[in-house]
């Protein structure tokens, strides 16, 4: 028996893609991020589930594309999770700088961050979309019984930065490099995700 959704390219219908996009944004739009399954869009789309994986590797990379991002922050959050979570400020901060600093990434992440501002709609879709897979991945990767406010901080901690610098460009941090932000809030995101630093036995904290 044929399967009932064809593998691959459909004849006559070549921009794959584009018919894949659009079926994912109405889906998106209509029934909200999480309710969406790549299955789903594929069947909307009438393709094979694979082909979208090919075109967008994940869900998130394929929400992000919906949206017209030129990265998807949640892999990206991904990728810096396999390293070690007492360096991942210190890694994530320079990343995520770099990325809203180039005109070609930046450019679409303020926009969407501003438009979430105005349309009640889209800030939903966001809030299911990127914000609530970067704090169930990063949740994930911390483990312990409260992770997941751990992982909500440290996002939020994350987006006082971004709104400060790209959206207000407040001062100090609107004119600061990297490395002196990595200076100024990776020990307080450190701790966020960790908890204070323990000293060794005998030391004592300096104080008053």
């Amino acid at each position: 028996m044929p399967s009932a959704t064809p593998r691959g390219r459909r004849r006559g219908r070549p921009d794959v893609r584009s018919q894949i996009l659009e079926v994912a944004r109405e889906k998106f739009h209509r029934e909200g991020y999480e309710a969406v399954t790549m299955r789903s869009i594929a069947a909307g789309a009438g393709v094979d589930a694979a082909l979208i994986s090919y075109y967008f590797g994940s869900k998130s990379g394929l929400f992000a594309a919906v949206l017209e991002l030129t990265l998807s922050p949640a892999d990206t959050l991904a990728g810096l999770l396999r390293g070690d979570l007492e360096t991942l400020p210190q890694r994530l901060l320079p990343t995520l700088i770099a990325a809203y600093d180039n005109p070609r990434t930046g450019v679409p992440l303020i926009a969407a961050i501003r438009a979430a501002v105005v349309d009640p709609e889209l800030a939903e879709l966001l809030r299911g979309g990127i914000h609530r897979q970067l704090v169930d991945r990063l949740a994930d990767r911390l483990g312990g019984a409260d992770a997941r406010t751990r992982a909500g901080t440290f996002v939020a901690q994350i987006g006082g930065l971004l709104f400060t610098r790209y959206l207000i460009a407040a001062e100090p941090l609107a004119s600061m490099r990297p490395d002196e932000i990595v200076r100024a809030l990776g020990p307080a995101l450190r701790t966020t995700l960790l908890g204070p630093v323990r000293l060794p036995a005998g030391h004592r904290r300096p104080g008053p």
